[in-house]
């Protein structure tokens, strides 16, 4: 086994140990369900947690960028209430996608001005964002519902357009491989990286952290406003209170996926890779007709251990232990960091 450790240095990597967990969520969800496979469930899977998968993608360069937002899912909330508000209004269904689009903007603004400009920290900033955008949803919907959009407009979420397939999953892995490329082949994506390792460090090399910082919460908010916007086309009837709680979620895969809370750390292919353990996870559990309180809590866990996990390989690769099997020639020393 160390001989092949050795050899194989992929099999020591995080991305390996997340496809081995779903081959085993992927067995043992055919067990608790004969219609896990079934061609509505694969679909389902998807589409019903496509939004969750869009917001991930952008955060995954916030927490690699040495930031958080917790604030995704209540920019989410505002701007699908932004567009109920208007639509309720009289205005046209693209005039409130637009300005909903440009509120998220000014949310991820907001979010980034206070942490770049006047040094504040993300998690105090994106938390108090949290409890902010949600209030103002509120404030403009109350307690009401609104529904009763145009076809053209649910449509685009809920109607399969390529035989079974939806255009969810078509449009997801669109915006995957744009994010993976500018993530892992730009040289924003290499500045995302390098400021998440080492700020000063940054500056010192000429980066504009500033200007960075400043275009990723700007572009997690239009892309959790736009997000927001096809969770109300799905669903067809919005309150404040849509998305409420998806941070968790959204978080929980980011982190599972390899990304280090520090930052500096991760990969996108690991995010995919954490995306569809969880989604498949609540979609077992579903099938299993488990609580959503049990699911949550499930997922907490999943929370937790994904920032434990690297914490206790990270301390055994420092372990006395570890160092003498490096020295004895089981690991190359290059690995051994």
């Amino acid at each position: 086994m160390m001989q092949l450790l050795t050899r194989w240095t992929w099999l020591r990597r995080w991305e390996t140990l997340l496809f081995i967990v779903l081959i085993i969520v992927l067995v043992i969800n055919t067990q608790l369900s004969p219609f896990f496979f079934d061609e509505n469930n694969i679909s389902n899977i998807f589409r019903l947690s496509i939004e969750k998968a869009m917001v991930v993608l952008l955060m995954t360069f916030v927490i690699i960028n040495g930031e958080i937002d917790l604030s995704v899912a209540s920019v989410m909330g505002l701007s699908a209430t932004v567009l109920a508000v208007t639509f309720e209004a009289g205005w046209s269904i693209p005039a409130g996608f637009a300005l909903a689009l440009v509120v998220g903007a000014v949310c991820g603004a907001l979010n980034g001005f206070f942490i770049t400009y006047l040094n504040m920290p993300s998690i105090v900033v994106t938390l108090a964002g949290l409890i902010t955008y949600r209030g103002v949803a509120r404030i403009l919907l109350e307690d009401r519902s609104v529904g009763g959009y145009p076809e053209w407009f649910t449509g685009l979420a809920q109607n399969e357009w390529i035989s079974t397939f939806p255009f969810t999953v078509i449009l997801f892995a669109i915006l995957f491989v744009i994010c993976y490329v500018i993530l892992s082949r730009t040289a924003f994506g290499r500045y995302v990286y390098v400021i998440g390792n080492n700020r000063p460090g940054a500056e010192y090399a000429g980066i504009n952290v500033k200007r960075v910082k400043m275009l990723i919460f700007v572009f997690t908010g239009i892309m959790a406003a736009f997000a927001g916007l096809w969770y109300a086309a799905r669903l067809g009837n919005i309150r404040a209170n849509a998305a409420e709680g998806f941070e968790l979620d959204i978080i929980t895969i980011v982190l599972l996926g390899g990304v280090s809370i520090f930052g500096g750390k991760g990969t996108m292919l690991g995010v995919g890779l954490s995306l569809l353990v969880v989604l498949n996870i609540r979609n077992g559990m579903s099938l299993a007709n488990v609580s959503s309180n049990v699911q949550t809590s499930i997922v907490g866990a999943l929370l937790i251990l994904s920032v434990l996990i690297p914490n206790w390989a990270q301390s055994l690769q420092g372990s006395k232990f570890w160092r003498s099997f490096v020295d004895r020639g089981h690991v190359p020393k290059g690995d051994s960091a």
